[in-house]
């Protein structure tokens, strides 16, 4: 990995560069809060804000997208590619890098890999920036506030300069050409210390630091909190929507109304739908609320971790906003909490 440091002024001159070649999709205002756009020039950009509405996935897995084409009359079937024009994510968060590197596991680089997904990624750049958390941000107990790979440049900012850590060629170059980068000094390195200091302070201290969650997660699993959680449960489907890592989705042929042409698409779908674990014969696996809602929040807490070695929950906190019946990690992390309080008296 290698380290250089810029001057904030640069930055316009950096987005530039980045313009005349790729699109540049970045977070911008929108309404009263923001929302990832392609923008066509620097002072579009919003680097401080603290969530986007939607979440990166979106980029990379459509909410609906065609997969291919089909004639009933003559039986072809067309394999169906849509173009995917070179393109720079600037200004993503460590927690949203860190959710696009989850659906990597899950898209690209396990045996078999989906090839929308992978062109879409192949073809990003992806440059971070830092942040300072918002009380529903709780990405440091997963440690998803730092992002050690999955991006080529990540801007820090120390005041009036950014340390950049550079992890690709291809970023490298433009960064050299469009600015001055330099090494940085011990003062600078200082600061870095001291800003990453500050921001870890400033995480929201009423969300408990729950250790061994994942087993937890399999030790209250018969508990009556799961049955008052998931009785909540409005089946909105919002969590999923908002939530980065959410990948699940639904396979749907659509006809031509002469029913002689159509196409298959794939579009987001969830868990907490009643007809998701809908099977053939019409049985349902999860009926209701209580089984819904414990089964994401296991998959998210236990199950992921348990195949691939980290949560599937970022810490974003996009759910606690989107969720109006108030279920989200971060009442299950309360719950563990009063459980051991519970167990100490």
């Amino acid at each position: 990995m290698l380290y250089r440091v810029i001057d904030a002024s640069e930055l316009p001159s950096l987005v530039s560069a980045f313009l005349e070649t790729y699109e540049v999709i970045a977070p911008v205002k929108s309404g009263m809060s923001h929302a990832y756009s392609t923008v066509e020039s620097f002072e579009e950009i919003a680097l401080d804000y603290t969530t986007t509405i939607t979440p990166l996935k979106k980029l990379f897995l459509p909410v609906r997208e065609t997969l291919l084409t089909f004639d009933t009359e003559t039986n072809d079937v067309t394999e169906y590619s849509e173009p995917v024009a070179p393109r720079v994510v600037f200004g993503a968060h460590a927690c949203d890098i860190n959710a696009l590197n989850s659906l990597d596991l899950v898209f690209r680089d396990g045996p078999y890999p989906d090839p929308y997904y992978t062109a879409r990624r192949n073809a990003t750049l992806i440059v971070g920036i830092s942040c300072m958390p918002a009380d529903t941000c709780f990405c440091h107990l997963w440690g998803s506030d730092e992002a050690r790979f999955g991006y080529d440049l990540f801007l820090q900012d120390i005041g009036g300069k950014y340390l950049v850590s550079i992890s690709s060629v291809e970023a490298a170059n433009i960064l050299e050409a469009a600015c001055s980068p330099r090494e940085a000094t011990d003062e600078e390195r200082a600061e870095f210390r001291h800003v990453t200091r500050r921001r870890q302070e400033a995480f929201n201290k009423e969300i408990p630091d729950i250790q061994e969650v994942a087993m937890l997660m399999d030790a209250f699993h018969s508990d009556p909190f799961w049955e008052e959680l998931g009785g909540r449960c409005l089946s909105c489907t919002a969590c999923a929507s908002a939530c980065p890592t959410c990948y699940c989705f639904d396979i749907r042929d659509v006809r031509t109304p002469d029913g002689k042409h159509g196409s298959r698409e794939r579009v987001w779908d969830c868990c907490t739908n009643p007809q998701f674990a809908v099977v053939a014969g019409g049985h349902n696996f999860r009926p209701d609320g209580r089984n819904r809602v414990r089964h994401r929040m296991y998959h998210k807490l236990n199950g992921f971790l348990a195949t691939h070695d980290r949560m599937l929950c970022v810490g974003c906190g996009r759910c606690v906003r989107a969720c109006k019946a108030n279920i989200n990690p971060i009442e299950v992390l309360k719950f563990f909490e009063r459980k051991g309080a519970d167990d100490a008296e």
